[in-house]
């Protein structure tokens, strides 16, 4: 590619950064303006102005909407509540536009056949201009033939951007033929080539003077209006047409650098800002919407977008060709967080008036309580009651401490009135301990040998006493109960082994008696076996009970101990029948 064509392929590319200053200063009714007088004046070509106008209305259009996002929330609202009124400018500019892209379109698809055609005609041209300058006998004559010919094909302006340098290398290629086969008058030859060339080093200067010029833009932009009057000048001495050309191209080169330069600055810092915007869609995208649980964690997260979303406003352009998708993508992000937050948090609404209701039940049904006229059984619903409370969730805080304190003081009344209930068994309790101790003492002091019916029927007495003193703390009931059955026992086994002894001693004179009655012996050692017989029955029968109760229960190691008691006195009794039967055995 040739200097001429890489100027060509930088102008397409180029903005007039002055114009885009201006469009950007222009608000919405100025932007609309300027679209409408586009398209009053047909001008299609205009697309990179209109593309302009068309991301300044959407800036302002985006300002506004982030200003007023900003003034509500700065009003004390939810983010996530804002939404932007219906702007009839908007689709103004963008019925504007709409019809703007159709016209261009069709512009486009004509300026294309009307390109076309012009190649067309400027390659028939030049067939007639390559036709005359092979006719070397009648160049002279046809001298005026050929200046027509290169006029009519100057005339005609815009080919295929693909085939405009090509046919102008052609054109320029057959008129240099042309003018090394022209046999003229030489000094009507050298005058024309010394025009030339005056014409040729005036662009030179003025190419020098660009160089000058602050603004890469509009100085690439005058440079490309003189090569086209490069282009339009005839050529020069064949000896200085390659010098006059390097010079011009040299200076050329200077421009197109800065020109290159520029663009280049630019695109590292288009990339530089679609970096830096990328980071940012990114940062908002990675934010795990499913961990935000409470008012606060979204907060939080809005204050962190609403942040992002003005560090966005800092940066610049990105590339054209991702811009516009950055800016859907930061909007879809930005869209996505305020969406979900609205969810969360009309559903939390929604669920901590639920639990407003749920909360409220319970408060009713605690108050309601007070009616039973049972404090004991009311505390023990009330806790029931707290037990439900703790499994429903928030309610909405202005009513949080309101509730809760209704619902602490319903519960707090049976707490109370449960202290001085237990207060009072408290005095009781010590009270029947006191007794409880007393009656232990007086089973002590009864004695061991005395007359059993007079010493037993005491104990009984004093076990009734022992009944109907009530309960004692609960701490010290079995340590006192205990107590009392060692005595009770000690006392029973004193005079049962006495009374066991007496019985033993009329057994053995009843078998003595019986003596040389071998027919009684045997019918009282039968029955002694039978009663043996049951009393081990009996003893298992126990035993296999007692694998039925629960002992970690306070009922069910009272029974577990009676039982033990009655296996005890039934070996007590097994051990008396068998020593009968020994007695009996004896005596045969």
């Amino acid at each position: 590619m040739n200097e001429l064509e890489k100027t060509v392929s930088a102008d397409d590319a180029a903005n007039d950064s002055t114009e885009l200053r201006r469009i950007h200063a222009l608000d919405k009714d100025g932007l609309i303006a300027e679209l409408k007088a586009i398209l009053a004046a047909d001008r299609m070509e205009a697309h990179k102005e209109v593309t302009s106008l068309k991301q300044a209305f959407f800036n302002l259009k985006t300002k506004e909407n982030l200003d007023l996002l900003n003034a509500f929330i700065d009003e004390g609202n939810d983010p996530a509540a804002f939404t932007s009124p219906v702007d009839e400018k908007e689709n103004e500019f963008k019925t504007l536009y709409t019809e703007f892209k159709e016209k261009r379109a069709a512009y486009i698809q004509a300026d294309e056949e009307r390109r076309k055609e012009n190649l067309e005609k400027k390659t028939e041209i030049l067939e007639k201009l390559k036709a005359i300058t092979e006719d070397i006998d009648n160049v002279n004559v046809r001298f005026p033939e050929f200046q027509q010919l290169q006029q009519d094909f100057k005339a005609i302006k815009d080919v295929p951007p693909t085939a405009e340098t090509e046919i102008w290398k052609q054109f320029q290629t057959v008129t240099e033929q042309f003018y090394d086969h022209l046999k003229m008058n030489k000094e009507l030859r050298d005058l024309d080539f010394k025009k030339n060339l005056e014409s040729k080093k005036a662009l030179i200067e003025e190419a020098v003077k660009l160089q000058e010029n602050p603004d890469p833009i509009a100085a690439f932009r005058n440079l490309q209006t003189i090569h086209e009057a490069w282009r339009n000048i005839g050529p020069v001495a064949k000896d200085i047409r390659d010098s006059i050309w390097e010079e011009f191209k040299a200076v050329s080169a200077i421009i197109n650098r800065r020109h290159q330069d520029y663009f280049e600055q630019r695109k590292a810092a288009e990339i530089a800002n679609e970096e830096a915007k990328t980071a940012i869609c990114e940062e908002i995208e990675a934010i795990d919407l499913s961990a935000l649980g409470s008012f606060q964690e979204w907060n939080a997260t809005t204050d962190k977008i609403i942040e992002l979303q003005k560090k966005w406003r800092e940066y610049g352009f990105a590339p054209k060709k991702s811009n516009t998708v950055l800016y859907n993508r930061f909007r879809e992000a930005c869209d996505k967080f305020f969406n979900a937050k609205t969810e969360f948090f009309q559903k939390t609404k929604d669920e901590l008036s639920a639990n407003l209701e749920k909360k409220t039940l319970l408060c009713e049904k605690a108050e309601a309580l007070k009616s039973t006229g049972d404090i004991r059984k009311g505390a023990a619903e009330v806790v029931k009651l707290q037990a439900e409370w703790k499994k429903i969730g928030s309610v909405p805080r202005k009513v949080s401490d309101a509730i809760w304190e209704r619902f602490q003081t319903a519960c707090n009344y049976f707490f109370d009135e449960r202290k001085k209930l237990d207060a009072s068994r408290r005095e009781a309790e010590n009270s029947n301990l006191e007794k409880k101790r007393a009656i232990i003492e007086e089973l002590k002091a009864l004695p061991k040998d005395g007359d059993r019916r007079e010493v037993i029927g005491k104990v009984k007495e004093l076990q009734a006493a022992w009944q109907e003193a009530g309960f004692v703390p609960f701490r010290l009931k079995d340590k006192i109960y205990a107590e009392y059955r060692a005595v009770c026992d000690e006392l029973y086994g004193a005079y049962e082994n006495a009374q066991r002894r007496n019985r033993m001693n009329n057994f053995q004179e009843r078998v003595a008696s019986m003596k040389g009655e071998g027919q009684s012996l045997n019918r009282e050692r039968d029955r002694l076996f039978r009663v043996l017989e049951a009393k081990r029955n009996d003893m298992k029968t126990i035993e296999n009970n007692m694998g039925f109760f629960n002992v970690k229960s306070s009922a069910g190691n009272s029974m577990v101990k009676e039982m033990e008691r009655k296996i005890e006195r039934l070996k007590e009794e097994i051990k008396q029948v068998e020593e009968k039967i020994a007695i009996l055995d004896a005596g045969e």
